[in-house]
């Protein structure tokens, strides 16, 4: 049984609740266990996955999180660089899904954020736990 820590930047409510609704799902019906820790925005994500790692206690990691585009350059900002954490967390071997959704506006996020739609919390945890698995091929 894995251990899967879901971060969650907390700026939307309404779409991460959907968000976590799927991830959860997902961990649960996979037979994994999970705990949830909440960060102040996509950018900290990377932070708190890498600080979790120092402990050992986590398996996985499944990140989640909505940015929509603004009227600023911000979101290319936050949706590049959270993105490149990530990614830089698995090329050291950390196991994780990126459900931090990156849209045009609510309607977009909506339909990706829904269990019942699109499903991309839940896809994320499923990309976390096959990482896991794949990484559990090489060891």
């Amino acid at each position: 049984m894995a251990r899967i820590l879901i971060v969650e930047a907390r700026f939307y409510d309404h779409l991460n609740d959907l968000l976590i609704d799927g991830a959860r799902a997902a961990i649960e019906d996979a037979g994994h266990i999970h705990e949830t820790i909440t960060v102040p925005g996509a950018l900290e994500i990377p932070a708190a996955i890498a600080f979790a790692s120092e402990s050992g206690r986590y398996d996985g990691y499944v990140a989640l999180g909505v940015v929509i585009r603004g009227e600023t350059y911000h979101f290319e900002i936050v949706a590049g660089e959270s993105a490149r954490g990530l990614m830089a967390l698995s090329m050291d071997g950390l196991c994780i899904g990126n459900g931090i959704l990156t849209t045009e506006n609510e309607a977009q996020a909506l339909t990706r954020a829904r269990p019942t739609e699109k499903d991309k919390g839940g896809e994320a945890a499923k990309a976390a736990l096959a990482m896991l698995e794949i990484k559990g091929r090489f060891a």
